[in-house]
């Protein structure tokens, strides 16, 4: 009689392997002896190694990214105003001009930036209960409060101590006249009425004017006119176009703008136009006197085709234009209207090469 094996672990005899196959045989670990899936989870998982964690972004890095965002890199094509002087009045392309605008583009946008850090950190606790504002690197605290102040404090300081030592003598007194004027504004002017639209249309019009002040060029009516009032069409077409928007909602994204009817603002910028379309007549049907919008210059050439006259009428095209979306209420930000609508950019361009004739005299 020949002897049984002893049972192991407990055993049975009659137990099979879980396999059908022999008791005590070894798998493999990719193999599937209990019939499962291999794209089930559990498998999938050891096949698959984790993705290791996104390494976390140095405080450093935070904190720079964080001063670029509030220095609000969008808004600084509006700084490209200050070119528009040199450029109507035929004195861009030499290299004393583009590198004295080069560096007042460099100064402004150093002063803006001051000025939105030092916005931000003012009212970092009012925009923390904002839906939208919240975001903001001070407010979201990327940004220290007490950086902010300081980063803006020191921009503020540096920018007209640059112009003064490389520019003539009125760009650094523009330049301060921009930061008391705009500081005053975040801290009290933005909450007067009609004065908050004076005061943004004078930092487009200043923009505008320190090109042609770091040049000497000597600025014309017509410039300051057309300019100062084109810039007054925009900004109250913005601010009708946010009132339409927010009618009939909880709260503004401007608290003043609860204070203002859509009609008085519908009024500002249909009036604001047409002054900026009167003075740029006056300025394209006057009689030799002045042959550019920009500088008061020698007496009109003559070139094969009278191009002031002719540019009037892209002129009023493009303004007509651009009142379609302030009348729609989907009037914002000025280059996001001008770069977001191929008619009105294709009529700003055939205004800038008749303009540009007439400069050259062609």
């Amino acid at each position: 009689m020949t002897e049984t094996a002893p049972l192991t672990s407990g055993a049975h005899p009659g137990d099979a392997h879980p396999t059908g196959g022999h008791p005590g045989k070894a798998y493999p670990s990719d193999a599937h002896p209990t019939g499962a899936h291999p794209n089930t989870p559990a498998l999938l998982g050891q096949r698959t190694p984790p993705r290791p964690p996104a390494p976390p972004r140095h405080p450093r890095s935070v904190l720079l990214l964080g001063l670029l965002r509030t220095a609000r890199p969008k808004q600084w094509v509006k700084n490209v105003l200050v070119v528009a002087a040199p450029a109507a009045a035929g004195q861009l392309f030499t290299r004393h001009a583009l590198t004295q605008l080069a560096l007042v583009f460099a100064l402004f946008t150093a002063c803006a930036a001051a000025v939105y850090l030092i916005n931000d950190a003012r009212d970092a606790d009012a925009d923390r209960a904002h839906p939208t504002k919240r975001h903001r690197p001070v407010a979201a605290g990327e940004v220290p409060v007490p950086v902010a102040y300081g980063v803006g404090g020191v921009l503020a300081v540096l920018a007209p101590a640059v112009a003064c030592w490389l520019t003539p003598p009125l760009v650094p007194a523009l330049l301060l006249a921009y930061l008391g004027m705009q500081l005053a504004y975040c801290v009290s002017l933005k909450h007067v009425l009609v004065v908050d639209l004076v005061v943004v249309t004078t930092g487009f019009l200043m923009r505008a004017m320190a090109g042609g002040l770091a040049l000497g060029i000597p600025l014309s009516r017509w410039f300051l006119i057309t300019t100062g009032f084109g810039a007054l069409f925009m900004v109250a077409a913005k601010r009708y176009s946010e009132a339409v928007q927010m009618a009939g909602a909880a709260g503004a994204t401007r608290a003043l703008l609860s204070e203002y009817t859509t009609g008085y603002l519908r009024f500002v910028w249909q009036l604001a136009a047409g002054v900026a379309v009167l003075g740029y007549c006056l300025w394209a049907l006057e009689d030799g006197v002045t042959h550019t919008l920009g500088a008061h210059t020698a007496p009109a050439a003559t070139g094969l085709l009278p191009w002031r006259q002719l540019s009037v009428v892209a002129f009023i095209l493009a303004v007509l234009r651009y009142a379609v979306f302030a009348d729609r209420g989907t009037a914002g930000e000025p280059e996001e209207v001008v770069l977001g609508d191929r008619a009105l950019a294709v009529i700003g361009l055939v205004w800038l090469a008749m303009y540009g004739l007439a400069v050259a005299h062609w």
